[in-house]
This record gives structure tokens, C-alpha cells and sequence, in this order.
């Protein structure tokens, strides 16, 4: 059979929707994606999306303070997600790639509220990370890929409201740190039916956060200032990004029509926030609490003529626990895409897609044991994103 479609084509239709995942698993924002290193030529390509979440929820029968029924509308922020890829080839047999992405973050903020549970609770995590990895072709059908990835995080968390008792307006800042990890993977491939199955593994990375924690605005370190005997509230905190395994597959099924498929399991029962004095206060626990999952996508590619492609597919991630950490209110998802690709040159190509996305009803928890604080029901979020490749 002979394939007209391309081998990569799928590949670059999804490339502006990776940008725009709308609360995938955990805390993912890119799938920490490498399929760039599969391009065929040399390859540069720059992708920026858009979320815009509809998160909502309330008290209701979990108010703790009598006669009220406090609302938290728009608790998701929007969010801008920005990635990039320049591939080469170095021989018939070897080439490279560096990618830049955003592949963690948190946009969370519950609206602050008299008497309301988690009113003024909020995360704000920011991720950058630049991936060098290298590909070398066995023969026609296998080949290996590796590389390291260093990645720099930062974060800002509150708790706040009556639900938190002695500890509402906690706060701890993690100032930015860089740390590094690698990627190992593998693919067969069949070439004459676009056909390939490709498997990723990305190590977990960890981070030690010089971290800053205030009560009310006042300093609640461990470590002593020297010239006062007082505490300056600076501590370290260690936190680790999951490992994660990536599952890319697609193949030919008619001429230019492409079936492909994308798996990821993120290991984020791994990933504890645990500040030194939250840790002493707490007995141990962290004030992120994100289940191991997984999430599944499946799709179809078609081109229509020498200039226009589209694509539309459908993915969904389990449910877990209902009690679910009010830093990332939401319990599985289901979401839809769409999108197309315009070649405007022989080097030059547009894409662009939107994604609609059903978040799954959660009840955001506190305390030992976890007791529901609130309900969040009927969310859903809209993705938008574009890409412009480059061949030279």
C-alpha cells in the first residue's frame, strides 16, 4: 500500500492541541512530548496555545460555618502554554533534536469568601524545559532514542479558608530551581504503511526549592537568623517531577488516511510537596495529593488535497478518587479535537485545532482523614493553538 498521507503528518496536526492540553494527567501541561525527533528532514517548529478552564463549585453540605454557601466561580485561570523544536538530521542513520515546552503548571485560585471553606486557596506553578535528545536507526524498521532534560520550576502556594483551621493563610513560596533528567526510548517502524510504534521513558527529576513559608504574612522557618535567634522562614523543600512513559503509535489504513494513538502514564503519587514546617505541622503531609494515571487518545488524519490536511480525536482520562486535593480540582476527563494543516510552501507549513475538554466532578479535600470541603460539578475547559513548521 502506498501512503500519501506521510509519516508525520499526524504528528504535525497535533502539534499547536500539545500545546493547549487542558489538565491532563496531574499536573501536565505538554506530555512532555520528543515525536519531534521522528520529523523527516530538517525540521523547525514553534507552537503556542491557549486554555480557558470553566472550573466552578461551592460549599453546600460541606460548609463548616453555619448559614453559609459560599460560590467559587472561574478557579481556574487561563493559561498560555508556548513550545518549540528544531530537528536535523547529522547522518543517513543519526539525527537530533532540542525541545523546549512547558510540561508542568498550576493556574488555580478559589475566590476569597467570609466564612467559606477554601476562599483564597491558590497554586501558581510555572514550568520551562529544554530537551536534547538523539536518535539512531539500527536498520529500516528499529531505532533507539535518548537524551537529557533539564527543567526549571517555580511555585507560589496558599491555603486559606475555615477548612484549614490553624494553618489558613499558610503560604510557601518555592523560588525557581533547575535540575536535570533523561529520556530513553524506542520505535519499529514500517515506512512503506506509515506505520510506527514508539516508546518513551522520562526519568523523574528532582528539585531541592530554596522555599519560603509565612503564617499570616509572618515567618514560619525552621532555620535560625544569626543575629536575632529568630526565624527567617527560608528552608529547603525537596519535590520530585514524576517518571513518565509516553506510548506513540500510528499506521496507514488507506491512502492518506493516518490512524494514530497516544498513551501516558505519569508515576505522580511521586510528586510531595512537603515544606519543613507544613511537614512538622502535618505529621508528614503534603500539600499536593495527585493519584498515579494514565490518559488514552485516539485519532484519524486525512488529506484532501496537495495542500490541505485535518485530523479529529477523542481521548479521556480514568477517574480516580473523588477526594481530590483542592489545588487541582477535578476527577477524569473526556475531551474532543479538531484540527487541520495548511501548506502554504514546499518548506512552510500552518496548523491549527481546538479541543474541547469534560472535566470530571470532584470534591476538594482537607484534613486527616481526607473529608470533603467542596463540590465541583459540570466543569469543563476549551483549548485553542496554532503552529507554524519550517523544512530546510
Amino acid at each position: 500500500m502506498t501512503l500519501q498521507f506521510g509519516a508525520t503528518s499526524a504528528l504535525a496536526l497535533t502539534a499547536a492541541l500539545m500545546a493547549t492540553t487542558a489538565g491532563a494527567v496531574g499536573l501536565d501541561r505538554s506530555n512532555q512530548d520528543v515525536t519531534a525527533i521522528f520529523e523527516e528532514g530538517n525540521v523547525l517548529e514553534l507552537a503556542y496555545g491557549r486554555v480557558f478552564p470553566d472550573l466552578s463549585g461551592r460549599d453546600g453540605e460541606f460548609a463548616l460555618v453555619p448559614g453559609t454557601d459560599s460560590e467559587y466561580d472561574d478557579v481556574g485561570d487561563d493559561f498560555l502554554n508556548i513550545s518549540g523544536s528544531l530537528k536535523f538530521d547529522v547522518t543517513p542513520d543519526i539525527s537530533m533534536a532540542l525541545i523546549v515546552d512547558q510540561p508542568f503548571g498550576a493556574d488555580i485560585l478559589y475566590p476569597e469568601s467570609a466564612g467559606s471553606n477554601l476562599g483564597g486557596t491558590s497554586a501558581d506553578l510555572d514550568s520551562i524545559a529544554m530537551t536534547l535528545v538523539g536518535r539512531y536507526k539500527v536498520n529500516e524498521n528499529f531505532s533507539l532514542h535518548g537524551g537529557l532534560r533539564g527543567e526549571k520550576l517555580d511555585g507560589l502556594i496558599r491555603l486559606n479558608g475555615v477548612a484549614y483551621g490553624p494553618l489558613s493563610g499558610y503560604e510557601v513560596d518555592l523560588d525557581d530551581n533547575t535540575a536535570y533528567g533523561y529520556v530513553l526510548g524506542a520505535a519499529y517502524e514500517r515506512p512503506e504503511i506509515a506505520l510506527r510504534v514508539a516508546l518513551t521513558y522520562n526519568s523523574e527529576i528532582e528539585h531541592d526549592f530554596d522555599s519560603t513559608e509565612t503564617l499570616g504574612g509572618v515567618p514560619i522557618g525552621l532555620l535560625p537568623v544569626a543575629a536575632t535567634g529568630g526565624l527567617d522562614g527560608v528552608g529547603t523543600t525537596e519535590v520530585k517531577t514524576p517518571a513518565a512513559w509516553n506510548l506513540d503509535m500510528q499506521t496507514g489504513v488507506a491512502q492518506d488516511t493516518l490512524v494514530f494513538a497516544n498513551i501516558r502514564y505519569a508515576e505522580y503519587s511521586q510528586t510531595q510537596v512537603s515544606p519543613e514546617f507544613f511537614s512538622l505541622a502535618t505529621g508528614g503531609a503534603s500539600l499536593t495529593n495527585i493519584e498515579d494515571n494514565y490518559s488514552a487518545q485516539i485519532g484519524v488524519g486525512r488529506r484532501f488535497n496537495d495542500v490541505f490536511s485535518a485530523q479529529a480525536a477523542i481521548g479521556f482520562e480514568p477517574e480516580k478518587d473523588d477526594l481530590v486535593s483542592p489545588l487541582d480540582p477535578t476527577n477524569g476527563k473526556r475531551w474532543v479535537s479538531l484540527g487541520g494543516a495548511y501548506k502554504a510552501s514546499e518548506q512552510v507549513t500552518l496548523s491549527g485545532g481546538v479541543r474541547y475538554t469534560q472535566l470530571g466532578d470532584a470534591m476538594p479535600e482537607t484534613g486527616t482523614p481526607d473529608t470533603a470541603r467542596a463540590s465541583f460539578e459540570d466543569n469543563d475547559a476549551l483549548a485553542v493553538g496554532m503552529s507554524i513548521t519550517t523544512r530546510f
